[in-house]
């Protein structure tokens, strides 16, 4: 059985509706996955933005935790429709929650790369004041397969 992402609001490939962008609705959006791995015992998910001028990137969501007998967050999930035990960790807008797309006007189009994660474990060592980085060295450790989903957004004037 093969891992996959998908999303009632956006498909691979298309434009991210106005609802996640962080100056309009700054909703976190439906995602809803099937065929984890066996020995999936938590999921987590990440969003980011690889076209971000950082030089780094820019972490719009980091979420752990997330019990293995889930499989779909409800759009807007974030921050308290998440289920119990899911940790919300600390976005480069210096908060922990969903921090929506909000490329620089005139940067062009951004690529929001939303990404599942089937972990061997229940509980991931991390807390809301940990940032995307640390969610990813805990993740590059306990991750049994990846599903991964990109939608565009561009600031036009």
């Amino acid at each position: 059985m093969t891992f996959i992402l998908t999303s009632d609001d956006f498909c691979d490939g298309e434009t991210l509706p106005d609802e996640l962008v962080y100056d309009h609705g700054n909703r976190s959006p439906h995602l809803k996955w099937s065929g984890a791995p066996e020995g999936t015992k938590s999921f987590a998910i990440t969003c980011f933005d690889p076209d971000a001028p950082t030089g780094s990137g820019f972490w719009h969501w980091t979420v752990a935790n997330i019990p293995a007998d889930v499989a779909e967050l409800a759009e807007g999930a974030s921050p308290s429709g998440l289920p119990k035990g899911a940790v919300e960790g600390r976005t480069d807008f210096g908060e922990p929650g969903f921090g929506g797309t909000a490329p620089p006007q005139g940067h062009g189009p951004h690529r929001y790369v939303f990404t599942l994660f089937a972990v061997d474990t229940a509980a991931l060592p991390v807390t809301p004041d940990n940032s995307g980085a640390v969610f990813g060295f805990n993740l590059h450790f306990r991750t049994l397969a990846k599903a991964s989903i990109t939608a565009t957004y561009e600031t036009r004037g």
